[in-house]
This record gives C-alpha cells, sequence and structure tokens, in this order.
C-alpha cells in the first residue's frame, strides 16, 4: 500500500496589493511613497500635457484610515489602519490615491483563476490572499512545492502584472507565517526542521490566533516570542489561558495545525460601512446622512444579488463621536435582497437608537444568508398566533412615501 504523500500546503499573499494595482494605472509613481486611502476628492487629475497631479499626503485633513502603502511609505513608519493625519506626519511627500475596490476586485478575480488553472485545491481567504493544497500537484513531493510555487507566482504575474510572496510548509500555519518572511516577491520553503531557527525567534504576534489582547497578555508572563510560548509548560498555558486557547497556543508555538483546505464555505455575513471625513449630525446633517445610508444599502444589495444570497436578518452599525459603538438588528419574516427593502429594514433598526451624539460611523450588516434560489421560494414565517401571509413573495420589495426619519432622534421607540 503506497505511502500518503506529505502535506505541501502553500499560502499566496499579494505583495501590497491595492498599492500594486495602483502602480499599474499610475506607473510614473513606481519607487515613490504612495498611501491608499483617500476619498474620491484624491483622484489625480489629468493634465493637458497627458500627465496626472496627484494629491499630497501633506496636505490632507481628515480622519480616514491608510488602507495600505508601498513598501517606500512604510520605511517612513506608515502602515495600513494608521489615521492619514499621522501617516502625514511621518510621510508629508507620499503620494495620496483613493481607494478603488471594483478595480482591486477585478485583479483578485485574476490572479485566483491563474492559480486554479494549475492548482485546483484552493482556500480563498480575502481579497490578496488564499491557502493552495500542493500534495498532489505534479512534481511537487520531488523538491518540496519549489517549481511549483514558482510556476504559480510566474502565473500571477503573466496573469496580473503583479508581484506576490509564497510559503510552502506542511501545514496552514507554518504557511501563513512563511509568505510574510521574504517579502516582497518571496519564495520561503518551510518544514518543522525550521522552527527553531526561523520560527521560535518571532514575535508571538506573528502567529494567525494570537491576537493583541493574547500578546498583551503573554507578554505581561515574560512571553515575547514564539519560542518563549513554546517553552512554557503545558499545564502552565492551560491554567492562565483556558482549557481549549491554552492548548492551541502550545500546539502553534510547535507548529503543529491539522486543519484542511477548506475549498467552499457558504458566508455568514456580508457588510458595507463607511467612517466620515468629519463628525455627522442626525439633524443638521440629515441629507447627508440619508444619502450616504442610501448608497451603503444599495451597495450591500449589489453585493449579496452579485453573490447570490438574500438575508434573513439586517443589522445596523454605529460609532459616535467618543467612539461608543451601538448595533440593531432586525429578523425578517422572508430573506430579501432588494435594495429598497434593506433601506427600510436598516432603517426600522435606525428608530431604536438614540441618535443625539454626532456621528462617525455608519455600517450595514446582512446576516442569515440563503442561497437566492432557496429564497425565492421559501414563504414569509407569521408569528406564533397569526395568520401566514403566505402570498407575500420571498423577496420583497418595500416602497414608502419620501424620507423616512431615520435620522431623526424623535424617532427613537
Amino acid at each position: 500500500m503506497p505511502l500518503a504523500p506529505r502535506r505541501l500546503i502553500a499560502h499566496l499573499d499579494m505583495d501590497a496589493f491595492y498599492a500594486s494595482v495602483e502602480l499599474l494605472r499610475y506607473p510614473e509613481l513606481r519607487g515613490q511613497a504612495v498611501v491608499i486611502g483617500g476619498g474620491r476628492d484624491r483622484q489625480p487629475a489629468l493634465q493637458p500635457d497627458g500627465t496626472h497631479h496627484y494629491a499630497s499626503l501633506r496636505d490632507y485633513a481628515g480622519r480616514g484610515v491608510v488602507t495600505t502603502c508601498t513598501y517606500e511609505a512604510r520605511a517612513f513608519g506608515v502602515h495600513s489602519a494608521m489615521g492619514l493625519m499621522k501617516a502625514a506626519r511621518l510621510a508629508p511627500e507620499a503620494v495620496l490615491l483613493p481607494v478603488d475596490f471594483d478595480e482591486y476586485r477585478l485583479y483578485s478575480r485574476r490572479f485566483k483563476d491563474a492559480v486554479r488553472g494549475l492548482a485546483p485545491q484552493v482556500e480563498d481567504r480575502g481579497i490578496d490572499e488564499i491557502y493552495i493544497d500542493l500534495s498532489e500537484v505534479p512534481g511537487a513531493q520531488h523538491d518540496a512545492g519549489a517549481a511549483a510555487a514558482r510556476a504559480l507566482k510566474d502565473a500571477v504575474f503573466e496573469a496580473t502584472g503583479l508581484r506576490c510572496s509564497i510559503a510552502v510548509a506542511p501545514n496552514k500555519l507554518l504557511a501563513k507565517i512563511g509568505s510574510e518572511l521574504d517579502k516582497p516577491d518571496g519564495l520561503t520553503l518551510l518544514t518543522h526542521a525550521d522552527l527553531t531557527t526561523r520560527i521560535w525567534p518571532l514575535a508571538a504576534r506573528k502567529v494567525n490566533g494570537i491576537g493583541p489582547k493574547a500578546a498583551e497578555k503573554l507578554a505581561g508572563f515574560g512571553l515575547h516570542t514564539i519560542g518563549d510560548v513554546a517553552a512554557a509548560d503545558p499545564q502552565w498555558l492551560l491554567a492562565n489561558f483556558g482549557l481549549s486557547y491554552g492548548a492551541w497556543l502550545h500546539a502553534a508555538a510547535h507548529g503543529r495545525d491539522e486543519r484542511a483546505i477548506v475549498t467552499h464555505s457558504e458566508p455568514k455575513s456580508i457588510s458595507r460601512e463607511t467612517t466620515f471625513e468629519r463628525d455627522l449630525h442626525a439633524v443638521h446633517d440629515r441629507s447627508t446622512l440619508s444619502a450616504l445610508f442610501t448608497r451603503l444599502c444599495e451597495r450591500l444589495a449589489g453585493d449579496l444579488q452579485r453573490k447570490g444570497y438574500a438575508a434573513q436578518t439586517l443589522g445596523i452599525k454605529l460609532r459616535f463621536d467618543d467612539f461608543k459603538r451601538v448595533s440593531r438588528d432586525v429578523t425578517l419574516p422572508a430573506p430579501i435582497a432588494d435594495g429598497q427593502a434593506i433601506r427600510h429594514a436598516a432603517g426600522s433598526c435606525l428608530k431604536r437608537v438614540d441618535l443625539s451624539q454626532r456621528l462617525r460611523l455608519i455600517g450595514v450588516r446582512a446576516t442569515g444568508l440563503v442561497p437566492t434560489s432557496d429564497a425565492a421560494s421559501a414563504e414569509p414565517q407569521a408569528p406564533p398566533g397569526t395568520r401566514a401571509a403566505a402570498t407575500r413573495p420571498a423577496l420583497m420589495t418595500h416602497k414608502w412615501q419620501g424620507e423616512l426619519p431615520f435620522f431623526d432622534p424623535s424617532t427613537k421607540t
């Protein structure tokens, strides 16, 4: 009986993905510090001579955050999720470009299609990263996946013009860590023999699953590196971090991970949100908020319809000027995917919130997702003790006269 092939799991991570896509559009910016995170008003202006005038980070005023940036900007200390105002102090001469998610999604589809053409066992982990099972790819067992990884990098570049970093390891955990080790344009091969030299010296935070709070707690006990965690007594980890998480910490620090590649999974939720350039008030900025809220609902509806889902539960997320967060949800009689229906449902949630404070963020979330094909045949379920409204279609379209007063604090119930 032949032995099962050894596991060869690759993690592919696109290098500075959003920024790299923008450099394809504006190649004259190569080698410069570029920050992605501006609004549409930061769109480069085409000059009569065919060149572009770019917004400078020095001139930015607002509360936006860095979505990503080039490696040249990172050299100044700029990083994703940093406030743009802080980034401007670190790299005032950096070019500021607006985010263009439609373009990024296009290139995301292109690189993933190129990978699947060579290695079909792919787990999608987001717009710019995937896991790939190379265990049964022809020839991969002969060189620990090195040639297959090079072929994948070449295929991605040919399809997109973009570079990526790949690590091949015995499991997903090590592959994820490895893809960061030799960026950009890296190709890393890891085995368990590399734990002591390449993995254990890294900060504990480098393990996917050790978040800021866990890392802070580990540091409080003097455990700063992955090697520190690996050397900790297993029973001590269980006592201080709980049975489940403590056991996982011990296994992860020793590079153990048995998770399989998941080639298909149903999404649990789909959401859209936006952070304002300035705080907005429900009364004084009602028309602005109403338009923004409607646009979010329409985009959420587009996401649902594009992915082939309808939502049984709609919710809102708010963040006020004091950073307090509030969320509300409503479960509907039947699933919906229509923009007006989503706005109506989400608007009803807003009426259950005190909106006297200024807002800095609003979001809309769809959960309880069902495939559109199933939702179309679903019958609305009436509450116990009432008659079912069996004649109403599952994908309802709600209409109303004029604007709902959903940014009027007096509508709170």
